[in-house]
């Protein structure tokens, strides 16, 4: 199928006895290159200093690694070439020196070497970044606590999971930090790795495998390192919906703030335009919250109301908000919606400058009916690093496929640092392998018992 000789040797079932290995400088000179595996040189294991070969792993390593090109059988993929490299090349990546490339007993975990025009991962730390949706409803809001559960959290605890990390590390930060029971679509957050990693693909699917259905990553891409979630912010856009019938959809009851009363839209339109500009918003700010710096001089660039059947949505853009602003401003319109206020009391109390004179006439609307939106950065900041890694991912299916190959041509796969950390860069977990292994070890099992 692939143009190989018929007498092409395939990889054994059991490592044979480490007296029959031969020497890297036995090698063919020909040996067969695929370029499918270049990614895999870059599992994030250059670099690395020597280590012993982990107890369990086959000691043919370089015969395993002399292996000309053949077919794999691998389940649900379909065959693909297999084509290990030269071992001096691929182990010299690894870190290994002189004297373990003579016997091949003490190479690390064996990585094909990279293609043309591969670079080694930079030293530096490596930016990521987010966009993330989530139901707020059962959840303590945005910022971390370990419990009760908040969205933060969640995310922190997954990423753990995939990288190895600690919090410290990863750093994850948020746009914004929505309050208890506040929905988004689009908030962005930002996390740091280490290592690089080369199909994002498999990362994103593997987040959002371990987080809880009323979270989900909808993008994730690598940033700038000078990108920062928070900081970056160009603008954010917040809506709110009113559910304004007699009586309340059930199935909005939780996405939806009900008011019974028929709200008058035109005078909220005309309420809102007084919020557009730059201006102090001190009367609209609950008291300082945690770490959140108040710097109360904000700039809103549009506020509309729209009627959408049943629902009025309130949309509302601006550099950012202050504590609670959007639930006080939409507190005060639903006063005027209801024709309780005229529309002109708004720069009465914008002027007031105290959250006293907002207490007086209304009070925060409730959460459930808030979601971020959007957070809008510079295109300049949202552009991708110099020198970004490729994003496919074509690279990270050959990267399990060549961790599969090992639980598929040895009987056990032992825990150890070397393929735990392996088995990280390609987003599979070692039970993943195990389970791998013996489904194929089923199905073999069973055609020889037929046959």
């Amino acid at each position: 199928m692939f143009g190989l000789p018929q007498s092409a040797p395939s990889i054994p079932a059991h490592p044979p006895p480490a007296a029959s290995i031969s020497s890297p400088s036995s090698s063919p000179a020909t040996t067969p290159r695929s370029s499918d595996f270049h990614g895999l040189c870059r599992l994030g294991l250059e670099g690395r200093p020597p280590c012993a070969s982990p107890v369990g792993f086959p000691q043919n390593i370089v015969e395993l690694a002399r292996a000309p090109l053949r077919e794999t059988d691998m389940l649900g993929v379909a065959p693909i070439r297999f084509a290990p490299l030269l071992p001096r090349a691929s182990a010299t990546a690894c870190g290994a020196n002189a004297s373990q490339l003579a016997d091949g007993s003490q190479l690390p975990f064996l990585v094909p070497e990279a293609a043309e025009g591969d670079t080694a991962a930079p030293e530096n730390m490596h930016k990521w970044r987010m966009v993330v949706a989530y139901d707020g409803t059962k959840f303590k809001g945005w910022q971390y606590q370990p419990s009760p559960p908040t969205i933060q959290c969640f995310l922190e605890n997954a990423l753990i999971r995939i990288t190895k990390l600690d919090r410290k590390k990863l750093c994850l930060v948020g746009a914004g930090r929505t309050d208890t029971g506040v929905h988004a679509w689009g908030q962005v957050a930002h996390f740091t790795t280490p290592f690089a990693y080369h199909c994002l693909d498999s990362i994103h699917s593997a987040i959002n495998g371990l987080l809880p259905p009323e979270i989900r990553v909808r993008e994730i891409s690598a940033a700038r390192p000078e990108f920062h979630a928070r900081t970056s912010t160009k603008s954010k856009i917040y809506h709110y919906k009113i559910y304004n019938e007699a009586i309340m959809d059930p199935f909005q009851s939780c996405y939806a703030y009900h008011s019974a009363y028929k709200l008058n839209p035109l005078a909220m339109r005309e309420a809102a335009s007084y919020f557009v500009g730059t201006h102090d918003f001190t009367s609209f700010a609950n008291a300082a919250h945690n770490d959140r710096e108040r710097r109360p001089i904000k700039k809103i660039t549009r506020f509309d109301v729209t009627e959408m059947g049943a629902v009025l949505q309130l949309e509302v853009e601006g550099t950012g908000f202050l504590y609670r602003q959007v639930r006080n401003m939409v507190a005060l319109l639903l006063q005027v919606g209801k024709e309780g206020l005229p529309p002109d009391i708004v720069p009465v109390i914008i002027a007031a400058k105290d959250r006293k004179e907002l207490a007086k006439v209304a009070l925060s609307a409730p959460p459930h009916g808030l979601y971020l939106m959007s957070v809008n950065y510079d295109d300049e900041i949202l552009k991708p690093p110099e020198d970004p890694r490729p994003a496919t991912g074509h690279k990270n299916e050959d990267a399990n496929i060549f961790m599969y190959l090992f639980c598929k041509c040895y009987a056990k796969v032992t825990p150890c640092g070397e393929v735990d950390e392996a088995a990280n860069r390609t987003g599979l977990e070692l039970n993943e392998l195990e389970t791998s292994r013996r489904k194929h070890h089923s199905l073999q099992m069973k055609k020889k018992s037929k046959s």
